[in-house]
């Protein structure tokens, strides 16, 4: 008389089943995510194909995924065709310079906010976080009126300091710092240090994984910036790559295959960018897991 091996064994063929269904999961999860991110990408993938393009191809119907002629040459010539390198000298020192005051400004008043008390705080903090809300279109006038009248137009500040604080980043850390166990600071008052101090040697390390995560962002925001350097500055010499761009744009026509070109090697710096403060920004999950926990 044979048995059947399923009324034997029910346990291991539920683990089996289970199993099954845990790799379908898998596949059907890992196949979803490569169609997102191959959806997320093609715009990128398509900016590069139509860099290296002739004009002519660009422009052309039907429409080709990929170029019939490569030409890599493209890049070069976009490069040289302009000052490039003073597009590129202007956007890191406009890019850096902002970043750098946003991270020191949002540190300083983000520990206030999050450890000091005083009165009206929370209302002061409202007040702050409600410019948020306020578009930058209805700020340029005013900016635009304050900056000419202290003779700042073509100039590093006045390109930089208009729009060098953040409310955001105020936010973004002091939600970071209030997770930080109040322990560490009265430790470091029993040692006789200052909030000055607290700050620079206990908080800011502690913080690094959300001072990252706004350096790259505000870095980026400010390295494509249009709007502001476009009516800051009149003329070549100060203009920053989104601007210099512009310049493919003539009355003969646009060459889009050099504006795609420029665009894709603007690219690189963020890139680069993100690429070293990933292992700070995702150190930051593991660190507010530790801190969660207490």
């Amino acid at each position: 008389m044979t048995t059947n091996p399923t009324s034997r064994h029910p346990h291991s063929v539920s683990q089996h089943r289970h199993r099954l269904l845990l790799r379908i999961g898998s596949f059907a999860s890992y196949t979803g995510l490569s169609l997102i991110a191959l959806l997320f990408l093609f715009p990128f993938f398509w900016m590069v194909s139509n860099a290296v393009r002739s004009n002519a191809e660009v422009m052309a119907v039907p429409v080709r995924i990929f170029p019939e002629e490569y030409h890599w040459g493209t890049f070069v010539k976009a490069v040289v065709s302009l000052p490039f390198g003073t597009f590129l000298l202007n956007s890191f020192v406009v890019a850096c310079g902002v970043t750098a005051i946003v991270i020191a400004v949002s540190c300083l008043s983000a520990y206030a906010f999050a450890r000091l008390k005083f009165p009206g705080r929370e209302g002061l903090l409202l007040t702050y976080l409600t410019t948020l809300m306020i578009p930058q279109v209805m700020l340029v006038i005013p900016l635009f009126l304050i900056v000419s009248k202290f003779g700042w137009i073509n100039t590093y500040h006045g390109m930089i300091l208009p729009v060098a604080f953040s409310s955001f980043g105020t936010f973004l850390l002091r939600q970071f710092i209030l997770g930080i166990p109040k322990d560490l600071d009265e430790a470091a008052m029993m040692d006789g240090a200052s909030r000055l101090r607290i700050l620079v040697t206990v908080i800011i390390p502690l913080a690094m994984p959300a001072i990252g995560l706004l350096a790259l962002f505000t870095f980026i925001a400010q390295w494509k910036s249009f709007l502001w350097p476009l009516i800051a500055t009149s003329g070549v010499e100060m203009a920053t790559l989104p601007l210099g761009l512009t310049l493919f744009q003539t009355q003969q026509g646009t060459a889009w295959n050099y504006i795609m070109a420029g665009a894709t090697i603007s690219m690189v710096p963020g890139v680069i960018l993100a690429i070293v403060l990933q292992r700070v920004i995702y150190k930051g999950i593991t660190v507010s897991s530790g801190f969660g926990g207490r």
